[in-house]
């Protein structure tokens, strides 16, 4: 009698609560805002704990009997059945604020009817002004799951966190406490089974609600209930692809920790992860522990970490693991070689990258499109482009179609190599082929194009990379602005700067630097005053070969004092001049006049340890030269050649020219054969110097012979040339040979000097 009066006095109190609650809300359905309030979870939790304790969930639920028959379970069962919606004794229910009560306890009592039950529980949704409460989706989703009805226990949980999470209407509704705590009392509902809880779990990882699953991990973990390890392996999976390598580790040991043991899947997540962020050191460990815990690598294990290891440049610690996996029998597939060539490839080793390729073969594996992919660009990169299209032809011959990696490879080294046609050749194929082009592509293509001054066509492919959805990048845009100034089209070149800040692209140090060098090129020097301030604004620190461009633009438009500014200014910001910067600072100053000064920078980057190269030197030579410090420049040629260097073309014109007009024809005509036989070919302006110096001390033989060898060589002499001989031989007297060559010259389309 007292447990009778103890039952009716909590489910009067239980009455109260929901009564009250009714007051701030007409309804208490799942999506309501009022479900989220203290006196709702209160009054839902005191009615499910004295359902599920009362009513006995597991066992037959016995309805009263009025004269109309209207709890009458049976009644109420045959009016669903058949599907009598408008008979009152089911209609009846929705007309009361406890709806939600009694479609839970008719659910309750049609579990033996799973089918039934769930039937009922759609058709209650379509009743207007009524929605489930938590609790009715947790028993439905228990009758459906102790039936083997999974699929549909499914969608119901789903339904169920759906419009919690999406509710946009109430505060942020934690779904994993209140739902796992709303389905575990009322686990009574059926016979005792949790496989619904690790359902629900499922459901969490499956709309990437992580923090909410790995929530529910944990409280499941406190009653004892745990999911099955494939669904906690979905979660760390998924954890995974965040990259979060605090929250990933600390997942892992939370399963493990749970007394679930980590499969070979479980460890293949973590390690492929581990190697994924560059944590090789507790990829190896991982890998080492799993072996000794008794779970056998297996292929996929292998493949991540020679991947990360040749990716990182341990090419010997790949092999290691290769040689281990041979051993352990797990037989390399086609992803663990083509890995191993891709790394090998990467590095410029491509013997061995062979070596694997051979193995592939001998173990039965044939070579796929990635395969040959790998080995074309790697000799398209090497500059070994014949090789590249053999291995093209080849990969067609067995039948393998080539894809947008293949074919952006081969016209990317076409156009590097100067082969404009045969890399729009490339492209006209990629299109016959249906092959799709992609943003690798188009970016080669644009920065073809434009390197090679066809800017028109470079817009024309633009339009239609866009047309084709292709967004544009930074690569790309630099690629254009390259393009527009080297065309001189600097107006064009800025508009794309504008274009790029509209689209919320912003430049890097590789295009100011590039737009920096355009606008000195034509002496726009307050636009790069303008762009320096941007960097500033932009924390863009300037670089070196910024400083270079600027101090070689200034010294070549005569602002000396500018140049020298940006040098300070460089030593001050603790910037060390590189090798290009002396050369533009010693061929400035050399051309200002300041040759002391000059010799000083050169003094200086030597003791600074840097190696003068080339450029360097002739910068010097032609200085020296070109402030008659002839002598001077003799011995920085022969310090040149001292050091194994090859003096180029302007080295030996400026010498040869300076020589020349000291008188040393000899040593002039020396230093002529001295470069011819280390391979250097005269140009006209070598040829103009010699004809010029030979002209002004009367050698107009040895001059007219050069005449001649020139035209034979394919040298086209100019105005200039033939004015020296028929200067000179006016001068003597032979106005004849001095008509010769006037007709000779004019035949030759150039007009003659006027003085």
């Amino acid at each position: 009698m007292s447990e009778l009066f103890t039952s009716l006095f909590c489910f009067g109190l239980a009455m109260l609560f929901f009564l009250r609650s009714l007051k701030t809300s007409h309804f208490h359905g799942v999506s309501s805002p009022s479900l989220f309030t203290p006196y709702y979870f209160f009054s839902q939790n005191i009615l499910t704990h004295f359902f599920c304790s009362r009513c006995s969930f597991s066992t037959t639920l016995n309805f009263t009997t009025d004269s109309n028959g209207f709890f009458n379970l049976e009644t109420i069962k045959k009016a669903v059945i058949e599907e009598r919606w408008n008979d009152f004794r089911v209609s009846g229910f929705f007309d009361s604020a406890l709806s939600p009560i009694w479609v839970s306890k008719i659910l309750i009592g049609l579990k033996q009817d799973p089918a039934l039950a769930f039937k009922l529980f759609k058709w209650a949704e379509t009743q207007i002004g009524f929605r489930h409460t938590t609790e009715n989706y947790c028993v439905v989703a228990h009758i459906l799951f102790c039936s083997r009805m999974y699929s549909d226990a499914h969608n119901v949980l789903r339904q169920l966190v759906i419009l919690h999470n999406n509710n946009d209407n109430i505060q942020p509704f934690p779904s994993c406490i209140t739902v796992l705590d709303v389905l575990w009392l009322t686990r009574n509902v059926c016979i005792a089974g949790y496989g619904v809880f690790d359902e629900l779990f499922s459901v969490f990882v499956e709309l990437g609600m992580l923090d909410e699953a790995r929530d529910c991990f944990l409280k499941m973990r406190n009653f004892k209930v745990m999911p099955k390890a494939r669904s906690c392996n979905n979660l760390l999976h998924k954890f995974s692809k965040v990259e979060d390598r605090v929250l990933v580790k600390k997942f892992f040991n939370d399963m493990v920790e749970a007394g679930i043991a980590p499969s070979i899947y479980t460890y293949n997540i973590m390690i492929g992860f581990l190697c994924k962020v560059g944590d090789l050191k507790a990829a190896k460990s991982l890998f080492v522990r799993m072996k000794n815990t008794g779970v056998f690598p297996d292929v996929v294990t292998y493949n991540s970490l020679i991947d990360a290891y040749g990716k990182n440049g341990e090419l010997s610690e790949a092999v290691s693991i290769y040689e281990e996996m041979k051993e352990a029998e797990c037989f390399p597939d086609l992803i663990t070689y083509n890995t191993l060539i891709n790394c090998f490839c990467k590095y410029d080793k491509m013997p061995t990258a062979f070596t694997f390729l051979r193995e592939m073969k001998e173990s039965c594996i044939k070579p796929n499109v990635v395969t040959y992919s790998t080995f074309i660009d790697a000799f398209c990169k090497e500059g070994m482009l014949e090789q590249g299209v053999k291995f093209f032809i080849d990969m067609r011959r067995v039948g393998l179609t080539p894809n947008e990696f293949t074919y952006t490879s081969l016209i990317d080294a076409n156009f590097k190599l100067g082969n404009t046609d045969n890399a729009l050749k490339f492209v006209k194929e990629m299109f016959e082929a249906a092959v799709k082009l992609n943003i690798v592509t188009y970016t080669a293509l644009l920065d073809g194009l434009c390197e090679h001054g066809k800017i028109n066509e470079a817009e024309e492919v633009f339009k239609a990379m866009v047309k084709d959805g292709v967004v544009p990048n930074r690569i790309m845009y630099t690629a254009f602005m390259h393009g527009y100034l080297k065309a001189k089209r600097i107006d064009d070149a800025m508009k794309i700067l504008e274009i790029m800040k509209e689209n919320n692209i912003g430049p890097d140090l590789v295009l100011y630097g590039t737009v920096i060098w355009g606008l000195c090129n034509v002496g726009r020097f307050d636009d790069v005053n303008t762009l320096l301030d941007e960097m500033k604004e932009r924390n863009v620190e300037v670089s070196e070969v910024i400083y270079t461009a600027l101090i070689d633009s200034y010294f070549k438009a005569g602002k000396n004092v500018e140049a020298r500014s940006l040098v300070n200014e460089m030593t001050e910001r603790g910037i060390n001049p590189t090798i290009a910067t002396y050369s533009s600072l010693i061929s400035g100053l050399c051309g200002l006049g300041y040759v002391h000064e000059a010799i000083d920078y050169f003094n200086c980057m030597k003791s600074s340890g840097l190696q003068a190269n080339v450029v360097v030197y002739t910068s010097l030579v032609h200085g020296l030269c070109k402030n008659e410090r002839i002598e001077d420049a003799k011995k920085v040629f022969v310090e040149m050649t001292e050091r194994g260097l090859v003096p180029d073309k302007i080295a030996y014109t400026c010498l040869i020219d300076g020589t020349m007009k000291q008188g040393n024809i000899e040593e002039a005509l020396g230093l002529v054969k001295r470069m011819t036989e280390s391979g250097v070919e005269l140009d006209l302006h070598a040829y103009t110097c010699l004809i010029s110096g030979l002209s002004r001390f009367g050698q107009l033989e040895q001059a007219r012979a050069l005449l001649y060898e020139m035209i034979e060589k394919g040298v086209e002499p100019d105005e200039v040339v033939y004015g020296c001989l028929i200067h000179k031989y006016h001068e003597f007297g032979n106005t004849e040979e001095a008509d010769l060559l006037l007709d000779e010259m004019t035949g030759r389309g150039h007009a003659p000097i006027t003085r």
